[in-house]
């Protein structure tokens, strides 16, 4: 959803101090407080992801065959340490949750309020938006919060009609008036950016608090990042532990990557913990989400919080790289070029390196790589590189 997904950004601004922070795509001496990854897609508003029962086992896996493990990078004497000179690549400040849009069959009814919207819920799980639309509407004006959330999703979206975000806001606001949690959450987003209702943030502070108290996990993850924002000391991370922690447990992984690095650095309440956090941290990995698998790698390789384990370490480097994040492109040209985990390959080594310098990433160490290569590798180096995802 186009405006949930901006709003989502505007909240991203808002969360979490300085001081706190380092740059997510660097390797730094611990891990950073939650700094879930920069994404502007929309929400997953479906039924809550179960984490995967074998999460708690030990760390030695290859993420391509589902095994988890979970990294973060150290300083060392090895390319795959020295990963800390990528730059300018910056990460942004907390992201709010971010998922894959669910499919229209994937959507759990009951996020429309107790009752199921009936004929319109089944005309939308089936893709008929139009249908879905009259249907709702003509509930929705009689007041029925179901409905008036389902319009409000399906304007906000623009599936079947044209997108209207402040007519979505109309309908939100009226369904969070009664209480339904997904109108709360999507409502409260929609005060804080404040282009397409009035800007309140004491009131989305309310709402969002409503419903993470309701149990949207979404919301329990993005209040969490409101306390952190109101009190960036370890008195606000410790209350915002608590609703990180909720959400975590129904698998989403942005929340995920947050207690994993609570635990790493032992601070909002909780025990500095690697092995807690190497497995958190995998959880999150294992969800595609590309900041936990750079760093599940670097851990991997360093043998921090578990086994030490380079092949995999290198698989999961890989796996994040081919996935398009910038920083682990390089790390992964750092891998090729040291033989970490792998034989070494300068080609792929310069190629790999060449994309992500591309996309704006410069590293003085690969660059002295690339111009060390010979007319030949150089060839060789940019032929792959095109390539490459």
């Amino acid at each position: 959803m186009r405006l949930r997904a901006l709003s989502l950004a505007v909240l991203a601004g808002l969360i979490a101090p300085a001081c706190l922070l380092s740059n997510a795509a660097s390797a730094a001496e611990t891990v950073p407080l939650p700094q879930p990854r920069p994404d502007t897609s929309v929400p997953d508003m479906s039924a809550p992801v179960t984490g995967n029962s074998d999460a708690g086992k030990a760390d030695s896996g290859n993420p391509d065959a589902g095994k988890q493990d979970a990294g973060k990078p150290g300083a060392g004497n090895n390319p795959a340490a020295d990963a800390h000179v990528d730059k300018p690549i910056q990460n942004t400040l907390p992201q709010p949750a971010t998922m894959t849009p669910p499919s229209a069959d994937a959507v759990n009814p009951d996020r429309f309020g107790a009752k199921q919207p009936d004929a319109a819920y089944g005309a939308f799980q089936r893709g008929l938006y139009k249908t879905a639309y009259n249907l709702a509407m003509e509930r929705a004006k009689n007041g029925d919060p179901a409905a008036e959330t389902l319009v409000a999703e399906i304007l906000s979206r623009g599936l079947g009609v044209p997108v209207n975000p402040a007519e979505a806001g109309k309908w939100y606001a009226l369904a969070a008036e009664q209480g339904v949690p997904e109108a709360q959450f999507q409502y409260a987003l929609m005060q804080l950016d404040g282009r397409y209702v009035k800007k309140d943030e004491k009131a989305a502070f309310a709402l969002m608090q409503a419903a993470a108290e309701a149990g949207n996990r979404l919301a329990q993850f993005n209040f969490a990042q409101l306390l952190v924002q109101r009190d960036p000391g370890d008195d606000g991370l410790a209350k915002a532990a608590a609703y990180y922690e909720r959400a975590a447990a129904t698998g989403l992984a942005d929340a995920q990557y947050a207690m994993a690095q609570l635990y790493a650095n032992g601070v909002g309440g909780k025990p500095h913990d690697d092995a807690q956090a190497r497995i958190l941290l995998a959880r999150a990995a294992r969800q595609n989400y590309d900041t936990a698998q750079i760093d599940l790698a670097a851990w991997m390789i360093e043998g921090r919080g578990g086994e030490r384990d380079l092949k995999s370490g290198f698989a999961w480097m890989r796996r994040a790289a081919e996935g398009g994040n910038v920083a682990a492109q390089n790390r992964l040209a750092k891998l090729y070029m040291g033989g970490i985990g792998t034989d070494p390959d300068l080609i792929l080594a310069g190629a790999w390196y060449i994309v992500a310098r591309r996309a704006g990433l410069i590293d003085p160490q690969m660059d002295d790589f690339l111009q060390g290569l010979d007319d030949d590798q150089t060839k060789q180096a940019l032929q792959k590189a095109n390539r490459l995802p």
